[in-house]
């Protein structure tokens, strides 16, 4: 891989991480809701999740799910449900997480998982896989990709989890929590509006 290139990667990596979606908008709510610390699992999920995935479109899947649009409308439908999902379990919630006994931050598995129903993280490894990689030395750039992603992805999303956090105490006023909560469970259900495109 050049130079050029694995500077081109890094900002694309960059660019995608940092920038809003599902998995950054719950990281923000979660912060504000639980804490950095209590957060770390379901970012250190989501930075595992994600490396799978890379993995699994670079060795085939996307091609896979390419040549059978209904599994890929199926993993979209799935994936669209159950952000609608955490959107109402985040807009519904009217106490910080220490305040309530069933209530949890997201665990490492389930952040982990949820990459494989994620359309951004789709899109993001899809076009990763399919830009960046050399098909002379396909195996050690793809191990390329999927590292630079994995250097790069749980510091950008632990600064959602970060400034989430660092807005607790102005938000411990039960009516601004209320309302931060519908407005991140708002900007959640949005984010499916590419992948209704």
């Amino acid at each position: 891989m050049s130079v050029d290139t694995l500077f081109a990667l890094i900002l694309f990596a960059f660019a995608t991480s940092i920038t809003p979606g599902p998995n950054n908008m719950m990281l923000f709510a979660s912060g504000v809701n639980f804490g950095f610390r209590r957060t770390i699992p379901h970012m250190l999920g989501i930075g595992v999740g994600f490396f799978s995935l890379l993995l699994g479109v670079g060795l085939g899947l996307g091609a896979l799910l390419s040549a059978y649009p209904p599994a890929f409308i199926g993993l979209k439908i799935a994936g669209g449900l159950y952000l609608l999902w955490i959107a109402w379990r985040i807009g519904s919630s009217r106490t910080m997480g220490e305040g309530d006994a069933k209530a949890a931050p997201m665990s490492f598995l389930s952040a982990a998982a949820f990459q494989w129903v994620n359309p951004k993280a789709w899109v993001m490894a899809v076009t990763a896989m399919a830009v960046y990689p050399n098909p002379e030395h396909y195996a050690l750039t793809m191990g390329i990709v999927a590292l630079v992603f994995a250097l790069i992805n749980f510091p950008a999303v632990s600064t959602w989890a970060g400034f989430g956090s660092a807005l607790r105490e102005w938000l411990a006023v039960p009516v601004r929590l209320k309302w931060f909560n519908i407005t991140m469970a708002l900007a959640l259900a949005l984010s499916l509006w590419p992948m209704l495109k």
